[in-house]
């Protein structure tokens, strides 16, 4: 099952997938997020004070791949927290910017070989002012063009408003 979690920013997304993990036997908790600055520092321990302490994190900013390749068939249910700061990550990665649209299908290869449960977040970005510099421009599109790709591929898509879950791909029917 993979579970995608949609919406703005402070809309609920990381509270859902932590709720839906809750009783889950073995977690992996993959944050993407870096602290260049204190805030970023902040928010990362305020948000590893939300999990249990029985999950397990692993903090990736790019390399969800090959980190997750080795490591999803330990898991009954795996988090990944979340896309908007993977697409950042590969967008400015150093010497050489990798193309988040072309990392996708690779990503979503290691979640059909395993039997984990997948949650994986992302911020829409697509409603709001059109960015004003080529960069924001080419992130917004790149974030989209990702978040099209994991809603086409999730079981179940839910877009996060004032903290209440918009079911817009509901999960098939059982067999």
């Amino acid at each position: 099952m993979l579970t995608f979690l949609l919406g703005g920013a402070r809309s609920g997304k990381s509270s859902r997938a932590l709720a839906l993990a809750n009783d889950a036997p073995r977690v992996l908790f993959v944050a993407t997020g870096e602290a260049h600055d204190d805030e970023m520092a902040a928010r990362i321990v305020a948000h590893k004070a939300e999990r249990p302490l029985t999950w397990d994190t692993l903090e990736e900013p790019r390399a969800l791949v090959a980190a997750l390749h080795s490591r999803a068939d330990g898991y009954d249910v795996i988090i990944i927290d979340c896309l908007t700061l993977w697409v950042s990550n590969l967008m400015l990665a150093q010497p050489t910017p990798i193309d988040p649209v072309a990392a996708v299908p690779p990503l979503l290869d290691v979640y059909a070989r395993g039997r984990a449960h997948w949650i994986v977040i992302s911020n829409e970005v697509g409603l709001g002012l059109v960015p004003d510099t080529p960069l924001g421009r080419a992130y917004r599109d790149a974030l989209g063009a990702v978040n099209r790709q994991i809603a086409a591929a999730a079981d179940v898509v839910s877009l996060m408003v004032a903290g209440l879950p918009l079911t817009i791909k509901p999960p098939p029917p059982p067999p």
